[in-house]
């Protein structure tokens, strides 16, 4: 086997194992630490996913009998990779939504969405109203 391809996947091994150890971590956290989390986490795969492109270059350059081996690690190597970035995705999703609001919120949205809330409810009792009475004055004409 290739000295640069151990070396590339005594780092990947490496990484995705730290990778994996931030993901728990950041399950637990929230707010700006979970988000700064995430980020180192996003650098991690991106760099994962470096070391697999060297892995794959650096075994596609060696003989058809290594080669095989090599591309069936590199298959499970890449397998791990997505797991990691579906536990990604799966810690972030539910963060997003929260993140999208209080972004909404700092921005100084929040008088605007309270605003939006008054004027569609006002506007709701203002129809709920308007129609009582065209009720009671149907009713009053017909029963006159």
């Amino acid at each position: 086997m290739s000295e640069v391809f151990e070396g590339y996947e005594r780092q990947y091994c490496e990484a995705s194992a730290s990778l994996s150890r931030k993901c728990t971590a950041a399950s637990a956290l929230d707010g700006e630490k979970k988000r700064q989390k995430l980020s180192e986490i996003q650098a991690g795969v991106e760099e994962a996913e470096s070391l697999i492109r060297k892995m794959d270059l650096e075994a596609r350059s060696l003989q058809p009998s290594v080669k095989a081996g090599l591309l069936a690690k590199l298959r499970e190597y890449k397998s791990d990779l997505t797991n990691i970035k579906g536990e990604l995705k799966r810690i972030s999703a539910p963060n997003s939504k929260q993140a999208t609001r209080e972004e909404l919120l700092e921005a100084g949205m929040a008088d605007t969405l309270a605003v939006r809330t008054l004027t569609r409810t006002g506007s709701l009792m203002l129809s709920s109203i308007n129609w009582l009475q065209n009720a009671q004055y149907i009713d009053a004409v017909v029963h006159a």
